[in-house]
């Protein structure tokens, strides 16, 4: 008689609840996804109106190799999932007119060649850029190796060779903020913002990264930006098809109210063990394993009673939620062919701008800083005939107070204000001066949606900050220290914040459970190798 399988219940439908129940389905686990919301995709959700695409948080395709190998380890790969684009320029910056200037200047940034930026910015730079960019890809290859695909439930892959070679020059990365580190390389603060940007991505400052986060530049000014054509969306369908094509059950419009346990006492301070969860409706799902990879503060201080949480209230006290975000959504009539896919326009006081957002007095930032996506450059199929879809976020404080956004300028006062500056000076920096005027659908977000939809400390945009005491081993760890079987995935846990750390979150959880403590990823099993290839 053959034994049943056992099962997991995967809580929350985005990228890392997608990826993880279908590497635990491989595993041989009966896995069901519970949603909250009656969509997948949590932060990478898609959103339609009018013949307009839009989505609604991730546009940046980054770490390819990362999504190569997750599509290899579920037996397929991301060429044969995704049609992916190339984009050439990576990404166009628009820097704040100074004093003696008519227009905003703009600098196109090429993979590969971004030394001629560099040196249109600050002549006779394109050397040190070389030399920062073999620090970046050194740094980059040593985190995969050794920090990205490990649990840390173990020291074992940090006490190897290769790292203790190299522990004095990641001493000193880990001790200087990236603020710092590209100020002694660069004088020119365009040319530092281009560098110092890429904290934003990990949900903090240029001054509050640690300057290991350098790395990073290998990513968009090596290895180069893609694009899956269709949007992001094409993204959590291909998640959403491996996932069902391995016998995942994804239920959505369900919430969780508790992890059902029953006492037990075992090494380590365990407490009890899963057997389930409950639902809103009153229906308990039984499970062997339980994986909460929606926002681990939620699933920490709401659906565990407090005896049993291994990060209460109080330790959250002491950390950082990174930013909030106001999104803007806009459909557009006319072409606008001087935009780029990417655009990021940045205020010259950009320190008085993160101060406003991290700072003490807190406050969404006059003038800010923005992210502009233009995704219907590259792709015709997001928007109607001669029409554009437009996506720009401006960060801001992690208050749900901020408020809420809405349809056609609907939303709270703060949220719509900060959509409208924003629309301003992106018209008038971009030269689109009746930008406004043919907008033709709009939509805000703001923290307060953050909050409500995605259950997201204090309306954080993307997770919690990548500090220094919020990074590798001093982040949230995947697996609860009171109940065995209850894991964690997503950006709010290890490795950390972005759609590559998501998919290796799901590989964590997946060596948590084989007692795996190794420091690289998964091994590709060769059948799967042969299928994949």
């Amino acid at each position: 008689m053959t034994a049943p399988r056992p099962r997991a219940v995967v809580i929350g439908a985005g990228v890392a609840g997608l990826a993880t129940s279908a590497l635990l389905a491989r595993e041989g686990y009966d896995v069901e996804v519970v949603e909250q919301q009656h969509h997948v995709g949590g932060r990478a959700a898609t959103w339609r109106r009018d013949g307009f695409t839009f989505d609604l948080g991730p546009s940046w395709y980054l770490m390819p190799e990362v999504f190569d190998h997750f599509f290899r380890l579920c037996g397929t790969s991301a060429d044969d999932e995704l049609d992916l684009v190339r984009l050439d320029p990576a990404y166009r910056v628009l820097f704040e007119p100074r004093d003696d200037e008519d227009r905003a200047p703009a600098v196109d940034v090429r993979t590969g060649a971004a030394h001629e930026a560099f040196e249109t910015l600050e002549p006779g730079s394109g050397a040190r850029l070389e030399a920062y960019l073999d620090s970046s890809r050194e740094t980059y290859d040593l985190a995969l190796r050794h920090f990205l695909y490990t649990t840390f439930a173990s020291p074992r892959g940090l006490l190897g060779r290769d790292v203790a070679r190299r522990a004095p020059r990641l001493a000193r990365l880990l001790g200087t903020s990236l603020e710092r580190f590209v100020a002694s390389r660069f004088a020119d603060e365009r040319a530092r913002q281009v560098l110092g940007y890429p904290a934003v991505f990990l949900g903090t400052s240029p001054d509050r990264a640690p300057a290991l986060y350098h790395l990073m530049s290998h990513a968009d000014l090596e290895a180069g930006v893609l694009y899956p054509r269709g949007g992001f969306g094409a993204v959590v369908d291909a998640l959403l098809r491996v996932a069902t094509r391995a016998g995942v059950k994804v239920r959505t419009g369900t919430r969780v109210t508790a992890v059902a346990t029953v006492p037990e006492r075992g090494r380590g301070g365990v407490r009890a063990r899963v057997v389930g969860v409950d639902l809103a409706d009153g229906e308990r799902l039984t499970a062997d394993v339980v994986v909460g990879a929606g926002d681990l503060h939620d699933l920490e201080t709401r659906i565990l009673p407090p005896e049993l949480a291994t990060y209460p209230e109080r330790w959250w006290d002491a950390r950082d939620p990174g930013f909030g975000a106001v999104l803007v959504h806009l459909g557009v009539r006319g072409r606008l062919p001087s935009l780029a896919h990417h655009t990021l326009a940045f205020t010259r006081d950009w320190r008085t701008n993160f101060d406003a957002i991290f700072g003490a007095d807190r406050h969404v930032p006059d003038p800010a800083s923005f992210y502009v996506c233009a995704p219907s450059r590259t792709d015709r199929g997001v928007a109607p005939d001669d029409h554009e879809t437009l996506f720009l976020l401006v960060p801001v404080p992690a208050d749900p107070t901020i408020g809420a956004g809405g349809i056609d300028g609907s939303g709270d006062p703060a949220v719509e204000a900060a959509a409208d500056a924003a629309i301003a000076t992106f018209a008038d920096w971009a030269h689109v001066p009746d930008l406004a005027s043919r907008v033709v659908v709009r939509r805000t977000i703001g923290p307060a949606d953050f909050a409500r939809d995605l259950s997201s400390w204090r309306g954080g945009a993307l997770g919690p900050a990548h500090t220094l005491r919020q990074s590798a081993f001093f982040r949230g760890r995947n697996a609860s220290r009171r109940v065995a079987g209850l894991l964690y995935a997503g950006g709010t846990t290890v490795p950390g914040i972005g759609l590559p750390m998501c998919l290796i979150s799901a590989e964590l959880a997946v060596k948590r459970l084989r007692g795996d403590t190794s420091a690289g990823p998964l091994p590709v099993p060769a059948l799967l190798r042969e299928v994949a290839a």
